[in-house]
Parts: C-alpha cells; structure tokens; sequence
C-alpha cells in the first residue's frame, strides 16, 4: 500500500471514530429525553454516525482525488458549495428519514420533532465537518492546528529543517507558455508535491512564484533523512507524470532543491490577516544554497549541518562540493551534493 493511501485511509479512521462519538453522544441524549432508553440510543445515533462520516469523509478524502472530484474543487466556490450542500444534503436526509439504525435495533421509527432534531444536528456537525476541511486545506492542518491551540501566540525557538524546491528553466518557460499555461503547469506540479509533503510529515511553509519552501521541526525531519527523501519523492513523482506534461505543455518539467537546518524564531504576525511566519539566518542560507544548485547543476545539495542531523543518509551517494562562501555569509560552509541510485 502506498504511503499517501496508507495516510488517507488514517485519516478517514479518525473522520469516523469522531463522527461515532458525536453520534452516540447526541443518540444517548435525544432517547433519553424522548424514550428513556440512553444504550440503545448511544447505538443507534453510531450507526447512523458511522453511515455518513464514512460516506461524506470518503468523498472528502479519496472522492476529490478522482477526475469528477477535482472538476468540483476547482469550480468556483459558490458551486463547489452548492454542489457538495446537495450530495451531502441528500445522504443526510436519506439516513435521517430512513433511520436504519432505529430499524436495526427494533425500535419503533419516531418522526414528527425527533426527525426534525436529528437532520438539523447532522447538518451542523457535517457543515463544521467541511468548513475545518476546507479551512485546513487553504492555511494547511498543522498551521489551523498551531492557531487552535495557540502555539505560537507568544513567539518561540525552534531548531528546523527546511528544503527549498525550485523549478529548474522557469523563465525560459514563462516566455513559452504565457501567464495563464505557467499558472496550470506550476499548480500541477504544486499538487503532484503535496502528496510526497505529506507522506513524510512535511509541513508547507510557502509557495514563492514557481519555489515550494517545506519544512520539518528538527526531531520530526531527521528521522529517515525526510527532507532527502522528500525532494527525491518529488522527483520521482514528477517523472511518473510526464507523459502528461509532455502532452498538455511540451516539457517534463525538471526540479532542483537545497536543504539546510538551523534555528528559527516562529510566531504570529499581522493585524487583519495574521499568519505564522519564521524568522532566522536558515532561510535566507537555504535559498543560497539554491542558487548554488542551479550553478553547479546538481538536482540538490545540502549543508554539512543538515546531514549531520539527519539519519540514514547512506541510501544517498554525497558528493563534497568543499567549503563554499556563500552570498550574504562571511565565513564558509561545507556544502554536499545528493544523489539517489548512484546518480550524482
């Protein structure tokens, strides 16, 4: 099973192991206050939980995946809404009508208020359901996760790994295709890296023009050389897809990345649009390091430090490019080229 699925069918798991809970939850009050009977009611607000959290967590995490999936996250949104307000609305409608675990447990259907009841609550637990979806789609899990918690209300120190991913003869391309055809080519290749991001815990920090910035908390991004084998998985993908590409643009496209690690100063910033951002010398070394990619033509390259810090490095094959002073830096630093397959 591959990792993105393997990552999906995780998080459809934990979709319906908290669908249950409200489920059972609000079925053991409702039969309480109605019929006297909370066990009962606890199994059969489950089963209607279980009903739709796996159906509508479903079509949230693998049906958007499919042709007809992507046609509707990419309409506008007014219909992307109405769309999934009337597939949703109807599966709701249907269990709440038909009560299937009601008629499971051998209780008398109720109607009239009950019914009423219920479709109202599986609306607003489905309609919270989507809005937190949705809403960690566009600022990312880990970011909505930082702001519901608070995290990084006060701003604090953080050793972290960050991988630069550039786009290799962007400008030439730009000339070729023209705004429009650059802005579908670059959001291919951003969706295709997504998945390579999330299966080896990466956090998206930003997208710069036609540059992917990801980046790992120290203890997460050490384990198993993540930000190599990331970049790598990106490569990997990308040449999976080229026919594609070759097709609807005329190029494969071709990427090349840099990784360092080093401290950062992360916090909340901004009045009326607020975001959290880092702050530290690793960032701006990084993006050095990328331009020493481009000049010396190597698909990525690493700092001394960073592999240092990383384990497992033997699956890659490094090549010492020396001590290189970089722009913007007064002392040197021991730089090294990385290859997977014995390519360097």
């Amino acid at each position: 099973m591959r990792a993105g699925t393997r990552r999906r069918l995780i998080r459809l798991a934990y979709v319906v192991a908290f669908g249950t809970l409200i489920g059972a939850a609000y079925g053991t009050v409702l039969h309480l206050i109605v019929y006297g009977i909370p066990p009962l009611g606890a199994l059969i607000g489950g089963v209607h939980a279980v009903l739709l959290s796996v159906t509508l967590g479903w079509l949230e995490i693998f049906g958007v995946r499919t042709r007809l999936g992507r046609a509707v996250e990419q309409a506008p949104f007014l219909v992307t809404l109405a769309l999934k307000a009337a597939v949703y609305g109807s599966m709701i409608a249907v269990v709440n009508i038909y009560e299937p675990g009601t008629r499971l447990v051998g209780v008398p259907v109720g109607g009239g208020s009950s019914q009423i009841v219920g479709l109202i609550f599986s609306f607003l637990v489905t309609a919270v359901f989507i809005f937190v979806l949705q809403i960690s789609q566009i600022i990312g899990g880990r970011t909505l996760r930082d702001w519901v918690l608070g995290r990084y209300h006060r701003p604090r120190q953080e050793e972290r790994f960050f991988l630069f991913v550039d786009l290799a003869g962007s400008t030439a391309l730009a000339e070729r295709l023209g705004p429009a055809r650059v802005h579908h080519f670059l959001n291919r290749i951003f969706l295709l890296a997504s998945d390579p991001v999330d299966d080896h815990h990466g956090e998206i920090y930003q997208y710069i023009g036609d540059e992917i910035v990801v980046t790992w908390t120290e203890s997460e991004g050490r384990c198993g050389a993540r930000p190599l084998s990331c970049f790598f998985d990106i490569e990997r993908t990308l040449e999976s897809a080229a026919r594609g590409f070759v097709r609807d643009f005329g190029v494969v496209p071709r990427v090349r990345g840099a990784v360092h690690v080093g401290p950062v100063i992360v916090g909340e910033v901004g009045g009326s649009k607020r975001d959290i951002v880092f702050h530290g010398d690793v960032l701006n070394t990084t993006s050095r390091l990328e331009q020493l990619a481009r000049e010396w033509e190597r698909p990525l390259v690493a700092s001394a430090a960073a592999l240092e810090r990383c384990r497992d490095t033997e699956a890659y094959v490094l090549e010492d490019l020396g001590s290189q002073v970089l722009r913007g830096r007064a002392s040197p630093m021991l730089v090294y080229a990385v290859a997977r397959n014995g390519r360097v």
